[in-house]
């Protein structure tokens, strides 16, 4: 079967932004007295949104999240958005080969619209997504693992379910693709990958080393 629509979470999956979201997550734990935790600990608490960031994060510092924490928090990494994200290595290329394959191209993140525009436009990866195939967090569905915004992309791109593969780093992606209906490939080069549980796989459920493994399947199938 083909695959028509190829929908990819941002975070561990298209770029590597676990630094930035752990000195932001930091900045704030240390404003409120708080111990900085490592960068690795909050990669495992990054997937289901800002707001569950924030509260993994002070759950693990022992402390009690401030009502106006969340807000802090995005302020604080509004400003560190691009300072050490990057495109994982052979992303423009696989992207640039699914794109000659004539296969169409979404963003499905939890992360807030604003900020995912922002970091794709100053990474030279917003021209790969139409406008209209980029669903945030703080859009009009459910966050992931709930599969209406993939749902919604793939009536968009007018693929079945079975036409459509959702690429992420976490187990809530894989969720999400499941829930769907769609097949899922797997960024094991992704932070997010760390805590997957891998003993619950399907032999349909492919895993990535890295991004141009998406295309050497392809070629296989």
């Amino acid at each position: 079967m083909t695959i028509r629509l190829f929908v990819f979470d941002l975070d561990g999956t298209l770029v590597d932004s676990l630094r930035d979201l752990a000195d932001s997550a930091n900045a704030l734990l240390v404003d409120c007295g708080a111990q900085p935790l490592e960068e690795s600990a909050v990669g495992g608490m990054v997937g289901d949104g800002a707001a569950t960031l924030v509260a993994r994060a002070f759950t693990a510092a022992g402390m009690v999240q401030p009502p106006d924490a969340l807000d802090r928090f995005l302020a604080i990494y509004e400003g560190k958005l691009l300072d050490h994200t990057r495109a994982y290595v052979g992303i423009p290329e696989t992207l640039d080969a699914l794109r000659t394959r004539t296969a169409a191209l979404a963003v499905l993140t939890n992360k807030p619209r604003g900020a995912t525009g922002r970091i794709l436009a100053g990474l030279d990866l917003a021209g790969f997504f139409p406008d209209e195939a980029i669903i945030g967090g703080d859009g009009p569905f459910p966050r992931k693992p709930d599969p209406s915004g993939l749902a919604h992309l793939c009536a968009r791109a007018g693929a079945r379910p079975d036409e459509t593969a959702m690429v992420g780093d976490s187990a809530v992606d894989w969720r999400t693709a499941r829930s769907a209906g769609t097949r899922i490939y797997l960024a094991s080069y992704g932070f997010g990958f760390r805590q997957f549980p891998r003993a619950e796989l399907r032999g349909d459920e492919q895993i990535l080393s890295e991004p141009a493994d998406l295309i050497a399947h392809l070629g296989a199938t």
